[in-house]
């Protein structure tokens, strides 16, 4: 097996061990700490949407006792169609993010798809993520680690496990160590994705916060032909088993009405779904890491 060969390493080697806890904005990813939940619309439609949808998942989370960062994107630059529906831009979505870190007091995150966005984006992002696609495109990668503030990368789906280790090497040869790795699937057959567990230990063991991206590995990309097609009906199940593995985090994308979204609505969680889901999060976490009042 190639990867046994190039690393020289048993299966042993990989059993899940602590990674470095990153702090974004007092919200802790890694370490001994309870999943982080990264959420949010998948793009900014409107500035109620989301503003209502971040109220209520800090709530959701401060409930079960997670640690909360808010997510939706201000420019959806990779669509199926010219047609699809990508954000209100930077400057509008930038403002939406503002009001919403200040009137919520919560983190906030969102992707940056060039150099020139992450000046004005890091003046209000509490974190910058890297979409997928653009995970090897060093200069920006470099660029997004000089800011300082921790970063969140989301691992191409034309990537094995253990390329990333050439991502964080490049990451951290600024001095910058505020670094999370994000699984969103890998590309399988045409319009679809598979999600190889074994490569959360392998990512881990590399020693950086690891989040899965749980909505986006259930999506169908381009399966419906000028849209992405989803299976928001697998969320809990791989979440759990997400979770049972032992990642740090877990990256979801929730809606009031998935079915009326204008991105992703396939493959987003409802947002009367998530307090049960946390709760199944919650106490999994508790049984695999040992910890008093875990429950299934």
């Amino acid at each position: 097996m190639r990867l046994i060969k190039a690393k020289k390493k048993s299966s042993l080697d990989y059993r899940i061990t602590m990674t470095r806890e990153i702090s974004i904005a007092g919200a802790k990813v890694g370490g001994n700490n309870p999943p982080l939940i990264m959420a949010g619309p998948c793009v900014i439609e409107n500035e109620d949407i989301t503003f209502n949808t971040a109220k209520k998942l800090k709530e959701l989370c401060s409930a079960a006792g997670l640690s909360f960062v808010f997510k939706s994107s201000y420019d959806k630059a990779n669509r199926t169609s010219i047609k699809s529906f990508r954000g209100p831009g930077m400057e509008k979505g930038l403002r939406v993010l503002a009001d919403i870190k200040s009137r919520l007091d919560i983190p906030v995150i969102t992707d940056v798809h060039s150099i020139e966005e992450i000046k004005p984006a890091s003046e209000v992002l509490d974190a910058i993520q890297i979409p997928a696609f653009l995970c090897r495109q060093t200069n920006l990668i470099l660029a997004a680690a000089k800011t300082g503030k921790p970063v969140n990368i989301k691992k191409g789906q034309f990537l094995s496990p253990w390329d990333i280790k050439n991502i964080i090497d490049k990451f951290t040869s600024t001095g910058n160590h505020n670094l999370s790795i994000t699984e969103r699937g890998t590309s399988f057959g045409y319009n679809n994705l598979v999600v190889d567990f074994r490569g959360f230990p392998i990512m881990r063991s590399f020693g950086y916060p690891v989040i899965f991206d749980v909505t986006h590995s259930l999506q169908l990309p381009g399966g419906q032909g000028t849209s992405s097609g989803g299976q928001r009906e697998f969320a809990e199940p791989f979440a759990r088993a997400a979770v049972a593995v032992g990642v740090d985090g877990l990256f979801m994308e929730v809606h009031p009405e998935p079915s009326k979204a204008l991105c992703d609505g396939p493959n987003m969680i409802k947002l009367d779904d998530v307090q049960g889901l946390l709760n199944i999060i919650k106490g999994i976490h508790g049984l695999v890491s040992g910890q008093k009042g875990g429950k299934s």
